[in-house]
């Protein structure tokens, strides 16, 4: 059994066929262990680092990182026993004998042409020579020239032609300076150089009166050259002014989910505003209680807690739209999804069976699958079977929205920036804290009257949240 193992790009989940190779952690002649992360790898659906399958010293990379490499194509090569020694093809080649060394013909020193063209002594002191048409047995020979004796004779010495007389200063005329013809005449008749000659003319140029007053010693050429003035450059609309940003990886996967949702599901979108004042002041008093002191608590954790009640009591909005058994399948379980941007792309990972989650465990959740997400980690599974989503438009300061239903879900709800505003409270106008709630969803499954009342118990957890945990569970 070799020791060499070649290391094949895994499937990654769900179907994907390819990743593209973002860097390696390891290089040749690296010491691994066993489950060590070698390469991180992105696919369609996330950044995710490779653990090695052997042991052993990294023996060869077969690809670069940067490059799209198909599922089950070799990326990596391990020598699973460094310890037994080199490996064959590291050692040396055979060494020549004395007799094959002897039977090796030198190229002879005179009339040798030079090394590596035809004819002439190659590497190792063997002979160049064409393909197919043998060695050269022979020794090269000039052939003498037509006209020519082929016996050497003396050759008489010819005289070196005379020097060019030196040209007058008036050659040295640069054609670069503005002069008409005659003005370039009269200079050169006069020995004058143009180039030394501040022109009075339009644009510069040397006049007639300039070439005589040069010539009389008249006008003495400034040290300093005049300045030209350049026309601004005309502005270019090419693609030296474009950014070209490949569509592969996150960005293309999301990219084919939401195109397939706009124009596969039929998309409804309400919108209810709410005074979110109450449940501003629940998360305060969370904060304050020993046990989510180490908790990051934000709005989100109650609009999720909102969302799961809401379900329970309309489990129909929980459900996906099944084409090829023409059926609609009521999930009794919620794999609640939050809407996440990353570098790479948006994605959209989930809380495995949120509905069963206690209001601790269920920010404990939100906390780690939002720093997952920032950090570019997330595995494909925690992105598989989501039931239903939220997103969070309201952190960026956005009102609302009307978002895109992910893939086999049938509702997504848009949480907006809570503002404070006035409102009509106990039939005075106060300031308080208001929100817009933007709820899509699949009108094949949620119809008018069931999208409206489950955005409707919604809006009245978030008003009164804490009467709302007393009353609804």
């Amino acid at each position: 059994m070799s020791r060499i193992k070649e290391f094949n790009l895994p499937d990654l989940g769900e179907g994907l066929t390819e990743g593209e190779i973002l860097s390696w952690l390891v290089k040749v002649g690296d010491t691994i262990e066993l489950n060590q992360p070698i390469v991180e790898v992105e696919t369609a659906k996330a950044a995710v680092e490779i653990p090695a399958k052997w042991a052993g010293v990294i023996s060869k990379i077969f690809v670069e990182a940067g490059t799209t490499v198909e599922v089950g194509a070799p990326i990596v090569a391990i020598d699973t026993d460094p310890s037994a020694g080199p490996l064959p093809s590291d050692l040396p080649g055979p060494v020549p004998s004395a007799e094959s060394l002897a039977a090796v013909e030198i190229a002879p020193a005179e009339g040798a042409v030079e090394p590596g063209l035809i004819g002439g002594p190659a590497p190792g002191g063997r002979t160049a020579v064409l393909v197919g048409y043998g060695p050269k047995n022979t020794t090269a020979k000039r052939r003498p020239r037509v006209g020519t004796p082929s016996s050497p004779t003396p050759v008489e010495p010819v005289a070196a032609p005379a020097a060019p007389p030196a040209p007058v200063v008036a050659e040295r005329i640069n054609a670069r300076v503005l002069a008409k013809p005659p003005v370039r005449k009269l200079a050169r008749d006069l020995g004058v150089d143009l180039t030394g000659i501040v022109g009075s003319g339009p644009l510069g140029s040397v006049t007639r009166d300039d070439v005589h007053q040069a010539a009389a010693g008249a006008l003495e050429a400034p040290v300093a050259t005049p300045t030209v003035t350049t026309a601004p450059a005309a502005a270019v609309f090419d693609a030296s002014r474009e950014q070209r940003i490949p569509i592969k990886g996150v960005r293309k996967l999301t990219a084919e989910n939401m195109v397939a949702s706009a124009f596969t599901a039929p998309h409804v979108t309400e919108f209810l505003t709410v005074d979110v004042t109450r449940t501003m002041k629940a998360i305060e008093k969370l904060k304050g209680r020993r046990e989510f002191r180490d908790v990051r608590i934000s709005p989100l954790l109650l609009v999720a807690k909102a969302v799961l009640l809401a379900v329970k009591r309309h489990p129909m909005v929980n459900s996906t739209w099944s084409a090829g058994t023409n059926e609609i399948v009521v999930k009794d379980y919620v794999n609640l999804g939050i809407a996440a941007a990353t570098d790479r792309g948006l994605i959209v990972p989930n809380v495995k069976d949120a509905g069963r989650l206690s209001l601790l465990e269920l920010a404990e959740a939100l906390n780690t699958l939002v720093q997952v997400a920032k950090s570019g980690k997330t595995p494909p599974s925690d992105m598989a079977g989501g039931t239903l989503s939220i997103t969070n438009v309201g952190v960026f300061g956005v009102d609302t929205g009307t978002p895109i239903l992910p893939p086999g879900e049938s509702a997504i709800l848009a949480f907006g920036a809570v503002r404070p505003m006035p409102w009509v409270h106990k039939d005075k106008i106060k300031v308080r804290q208001v929100t817009t709630l933007a709820l899509s969803f699949d009108h094949r499954i949620v119809d008018g009257e069931l999208g409206s009342k489950f955005l409707r118990d919604i809006g009245d957890f978030l008003t009164d949240p804490e009467g709302a945990l007393l009353s609804w569970t």
